[in-house]
């Protein structure tokens, strides 16, 4: 059967300086969308893709991104359409700000564009008991009931907010954080047994936000001189770590080697390590315990083995895939428990169940870009149902 004309989809970002933005639009166009993009800025440098930029807001500060969004509502129907030639079939909106833009900018399309929400953070002010929070989450509701769809990015976020908090059952799409890499080749060459012969070597990288983190890590490498190296890769968040430089600097075990390039570098970073740093405590018990970082994915596509905290999302699934590390508790006697008994023999060997695992668990595809266009597009109609949690990975549906 011949597929339906593919789509125009409208994405709202809420930061175009956020390379995750340009990745998930790389991934609309390679499942055959016609994309336009919208959005605010956090940063001031040109931005190398086109797009409409709407305002600038600070990282952080959702209350003042509201704000932004409020100063901005009476004209965004006439922003978005002059960035549009025509109606858009389908208007993802990341986050709950642009959320509200996408409703009301799809007021100005005729026929009116079907509206997916995009989740892939539960920010700690959604989760609160206050009254702001509980508006928030009435707000979110309100609009998740006009909404065809939402996407997700980890089944914990359905499972630990979406129902608890009873929010609307609409369709969800479940899209994990794999890299989406085109043109570069499937299969990966890895390393075999460890970096350097009788050391661990230990990487973290992204956005270094975790000061629990750096704590252990830190304490891990003083406790035994030698034994461990760490290497940092990414943009520390200096509001979270404010200590994160001086830290580095006192310790020669601790090394910090700055942002990188996406995706160019990642088969450099992760070959230069044995172990996958993915513990995160900045959100403890909630979007920390809940997300399946980009980190997993990254890390062991390219064959590093990854080391998570006991009973979060992550850890149900190097579980249920019998492979990487878990740790206890983030506690540093925890952590020695575990990596105290890594030789060359052990880390060969947790490499190798690492390699083995199927490359489709880690790398989307351009069947996973077509699959999410699909699923956005079959959506029902808001209120008209049936609801159900759609993978593009599996392509499979389930009640919820």
């Amino acid at each position: 059967m011949d597929r339906a004309p593919d789509p125009a989809v409208l994405y709202l970002a809420h930061d175009l300086d956020d390379t995750a933005i340009w990745r998930r639009v790389a991934m609309l166009k390679a499942g055959g969308a016609q994309v336009s993009v919208a959005g605010f800025r956090r940063g001031t440098n040109p931005l190398s893709h086109s797009a409409q930029v709407l305002g600038h807001t600070r990282d952080g500060r959702m209350l003042s991104r509201a704000l932004s969004v409020a100063r901005l509502l009476p004209a965004i129907g006439k922003k978005i359409a002059r960035q549009t030639r025509s109606a858009p079939d389908v208007i993802l909106a990341r986050n709950l700000e642009m959320l509200v833009l996408a409703h009301v900018a799809a007021r100005r399309f005729h026929p009116r564009p079907k509206v997916v929400y995009e989740l892939l953070d539960i920010h700690r002010l959604m989760l609160g008991r206050g009254r702001v929070s509980r508006l928030l989450r009435r707000l979110e509701g309100a609009l998740l009931r006009r909404s065809a769809a939402v996407v997700i990015s980890s089944p914990g976020f359905l499972e630990h907010y979406l129902k608890p908090f009873n929010l609307p059952r609409i369709k969800t799409i479940l899209v994990e954080n794999k890299p989406f890499m085109p043109g570069q080749p499937s299969q990966k060459t890895h390393r075999a047994g460890p970096v350097a012969p009788g050391q661990v070597t230990i990487g973290w990288s992204g956005i270094l936000r975790c000061a629990r983190s750096l704590e252990i890590l830190d304490a891990l490498t003083r406790n035994a001189p030698g034994r461990y190296r760490v290497i940092l890769r990414g943009k520390p968040a200096l509001n979270a770590i404010p200590d994160f430089h001086a830290t580095i600097a006192a310790n020669p075990d601790l090394t910090y080697r700055g942002p990188y390039r996406w995706p160019e570098d990642l088969a450099t970073i992760y070959a230069d390590c044995d172990l996958a740093w993915l513990v995160d405590r900045y959100d403890a018990g909630e979007n920390s315990d809940w997300l399946l970082p980009n980190r997993l994915y990254e890390g062991c596509l390219f064959g590093a083995v990854p080391i998570a905290l006991a009973g979060t999302q992550v850890g149900a699934r190097l579980r249920d895939l019998d492979c990487g590390l878990q740790i206890a508790s983030a506690r540093i006697a925890d952590v020695e428990a575990v990596t105290g008994t890594l030789d060359d023999r052990r880390i060969t060997e947790e490499r190798a169940k690492i390699i083995t695992q199927p490359t489709a668990l880690w790398l989307a595809s351009q069947s996973d870009c077509i699959a999410l266009l699909d699923a956005m597009r079959s959506a029902p109609d808001p209120g008209t149902g049936p609801h159900g949690i759609s993978s593009v990975t599996h392509l499979n549906e389930r009640d919820l």
